[in-house]
């Protein structure tokens, strides 16, 4: 019997960068996690320990931070120049995947003015990107994750099929919440496709997409809505061709005020963190060419 080495890589993982444009009296603040993580000619490191062809993982932390002196702009573009470099400076280096997720700041109002640089958190979803590149073509994956959305009312859950274990009772009526994590695929594979793609507004209009449909369905199951948040965003944005979505239903029960004499007539409830029920799905073009290693 052999033993051979299968597949491998590695890289520089979480990478915190913020960057501060000054242009002028107010500032913009960029704050992203970036992970680098590259394959190829890799076999002597793991069978010999000779280091030849590694390029160190603070190399690429390096190179993260001095990519973004010249500026960062939308963050799939910055991905994939940072992967292109990668593949391309390095010859032992023959495929490089680079994730980024970009954290939301919102400028704070100071004196009822927008101030020149104050910012808050914001707590609208953090917005992701996974690039791969293997020296010819290109793979795009945006995203969003940690999107809190709910709904009030609108919301059933009946009809399920009932055992001997079954204690949970039907509904017609409850809160529907959700912390949406979502990856969409874009069809193109050529670099030059790529670069004139408008990432700001394909992810604008897809996050615009999927909210739309989260709050516009009357779900009968959170695999409905799922499904048409998924549909909706193919609908609106042609350059995506699959999109894969992972909502975990965060519970809101009814807390029973009885023991204190007082009803409760759908107002107050407590929410439970875990467990909780996962739902997760995948929507796509029926002609969608297929998926490639950004998705992996």
């Amino acid at each position: 019997m052999a033993i051979v080495l299968g597949e491998n890589r590695y890289g520089k993982a979480e990478n915190g960068l913020v960057r501060v444009d000054r242009d002028g009296d107010e500032h913009r603040i960029t704050d992203l996690d970036v992970s680098v993580s590259l394959s190829g000619d890799m076999s002597d490191t793991h069978l010999t320990g000779a280091n030849d062809k590694v390029l160190a993982t603070d190399t690429q932390k390096n190179t993260v931070f001095a990519f973004a002196r010249d500026g960062i702009g939308e963050i799939e573009d910055f991905a994939l120049r940072l992967a292109r470099h990668f593949v391309t400076s390095q010859e032992s280096i023959a495929r490089a995947r680079v994730r980024v997720a970009s954290f939301p700041w919102q400028r704070l109002t100071v004196d009822g003015q927008p101030a020149h640089h104050s910012f808050a958190r914001a707590g609208g979803g953090t917005r992701t990107t996974t690039v791969h590149h293997d020296g010819e073509r290109a793979w795009v994956v945006g995203g969003v994750e940690d999107l809190t959305v709910l709904n009030t009312t609108g919301s059933e859950f009946w009809g399920f099929p009932r055992d001997e274990y079954t204690t949970l009772a039907e509904t017609k009526d409850r809160i529907l919440a959700t912390a949406v994590t979502a990856s969409w695929r874009f069809g193109t594979e050529d670099t030059e496709d790529t670069e004139d793609t408008d990432w700001a507004s394909a992810y604008d209009t897809a996050l615009a997409a999927m909210l739309d449909a989260f709050g516009g369905t009357h779900s009968l199951s959170l695999q409905q809505t799922l499904y048409a948040m998924g549909s909706r965003v193919l609908e609106t944005v042609p350059e995506i061709v699959e999109v894969r979505l992972s909502l975990p239903n965060k519970d809101h029960f009814l807390a029973d005020l009885s023991p204190f004499g007082l009803d409760n007539p759908g107002e107050v409830f407590y929410a439970a963190d875990r467990p909780y029920g996962l739902i997760e799905g995948t929507v796509l073009r029926d002609d969608a060419p297929p998926a490639g290693p950004a998705w992996s």
